[in-house]
């Protein structure tokens, strides 16, 4: 019995250092000296876990179409700030605002979304640089 918990316990451990290993840090996607602020409309959200994602289409300067990939916190991490799964069907517009891939491909982390009516949801971002999210 005490060789059975042993591995459990061993196999458990390297699962879960397995896992924190493969995460990322916010700086070393996402760059904190590169803002971003646009309009989009939403065109895909997956709600997963380590993050969440929103797919919207936005115009660039050159009235090109552009999809951005905006990383959020964990799906139970949005629920907790209030987001629900029937808020971002395809074609809502958002105003969003977060931080640009340092690669600067069409990437970012989100700290919040601002609907038409004005209703604002946080995305927990991972910046620990930013003001503490709601």
């Amino acid at each position: 019995m005490n060789k059975l918990l042993t591995a459990v316990f061993a196999l458990a451990t390297f699962v879960a250092s397995t896992s924190a290993l493969a995460h990322h840090s916010f700086a070393a996607e996402y760059d904190s000296e590169k803002p971003l602020k646009f309009t989009g409309t939403v065109t895909a959200m997956k709600w997963s876990n380590p993050h969440g994602w929103i797919y919207v289409d936005v115009k660039d300067d050159a009235g090109n179409v552009v999809n951005w990939a905006l990383e959020t916190s964990a799906s139970n991490g949005l629920i907790r700030r209030g987001w629900r799964k029937e808020d971002l069907p395809a074609g809502t517009i958002l105003v969003i605002e977060g931080w640009q891939a340092r690669n600067g491909s069409s990437t970012g982390n989100i700290s919040s979304v601002t609907f038409p009516d004005g209703r604002k949801l946080f995305a927990g971002t991972s910046n620990n640089a930013a003001v503490p999210q709601q």
